[in-house]
């Protein structure tokens, strides 16, 4: 999805670590560069914000260890939109718990798999880059869009998903976070709704790098190519409601509405928990699975002042 060779910046006091990380992305085209501690890592961060498309950090370091590096990150607006994929030995439940409370959406526990790591720097950049699409797109909307009262729009596709998405986000106050959440919730209407694609079968799918092209494939079936996902909007006094729905057969949405120690290290599993505590003011799934009601508190619109007769 990217244009240009991604760039992930490895974070370990252990040079063997390293050597082990940059191995086994060795037959990616992407562009490593390595820190050997969470000092050197802030000023390479700090230095070019922009550089980077992933921070692959070891938690336990000298000087500065990884949670005071990634508090760094969440700290400043520039650096903090860089996902983080925290690395360690230490698997507790309290441990990954914070690290994911911190800002760390993807977990790393030592050892672990070669195909484990390529599916979550993978998913990781990927999420990224749609990031980066939905901050630049966003910008480019037509501020007349800003005065949608109510409206009803059709989707089939991810990339009509996230098209659909930008737009929609450009209404709100944060439309970069809020483009986020919108984008995992019709995400989720396309890939777990209408094609039917389990939590299961989307994590083989990423460790074999097959997902989209998986998600194409069910779109052209004709049990699935007649299926398409709504979502309704409207603007209320002080708030905004989407309604986002599905044709498919429904799932049991409660598991995915926090974060869960048990998903830590999957490639993916985080987006309704995302939309949920980060995005919105409330989240409610309806009947079986396929309906999801969000609203975010907005300040009401001021009409222009218009000139005296």
């Amino acid at each position: 999805m990217t244009q240009r060779a991604a760039t992930i910046l490895a974070v370990d006091d252990d040079p063997v670590n390293l050597e082990i990380i940059e191995e086994s992305l060795a037959d990616l085209d992407y562009r490593i560069v390595t820190a050997a501690d969470g000092e050197q890592a802030w000023a390479l961060l700090r230095e070019d914000p922009d550089r980077f498309d992933v921070v692959l950090l070891d938690r336990m370091m000298p000087k500065m260890n990884g949670m005071g590096l990634l508090a760094l990150m969440k700290a400043d607006p520039a650096i903090k939109p860089i996902p983080v994929i925290l690395q360690t030995a230490a698997a507790s439940t309290a441990e990954v718990h914070e690290g994911l409370s911190a800002g760390a959406y993807y977990y790393l526990t030592k050892p672990y798999e070669k195909s484990i790591l390529l599916a979550i720097v993978r998913t990781a950049i990927e999420d990224h880059a749609i990031r980066r699409h939905m901050r630049k797109e966003t910008l480019a909307v037509s501020h007349a869009f800003t005065l949608l009262s109510a409206g009803r729009f059709h989707f089939r596709t991810l990339e009509e998903a996230k098209n659909l998405a930008t737009l929609i986000a450009s209404v709100f106050p944060d439309p970069e976070q809020v483009g986020i959440g919108i984008y995992e919730l019709m995400l989720n209407a396309v890939e777990h709704g209408n094609l039917g694609i389990s939590y299961q079968e989307k994590s083989k799918l990423l460790a074999t790098a097959s997902w989209e092209e998986d998600v194409a494939r069910r779109l052209a079936m004709p049990e699935y190519a007649a299926r398409v996902a709504t979502v309704e909007f409207d603007r209320e006094p002080g708030s905004i409601l989407l309604v986002i729905k599905d044709q498919g057969e429904g799932f049991d949405w409660r598991p995915y509405m926090e974060f869960s120690v048990d998903r830590a290290y999957d490639a993916h599993g985080r987006g309704i928990a995302t939309a949920h505590l980060m995005c919105f003011t409330s989240l409610e799934y309806r009947g079986k699975g396929n309906e999801v009601i969000v609203t975010l508190a907005c300040p009401e619109r001021t009409e222009p002042d218009l000139p005296s007769a």
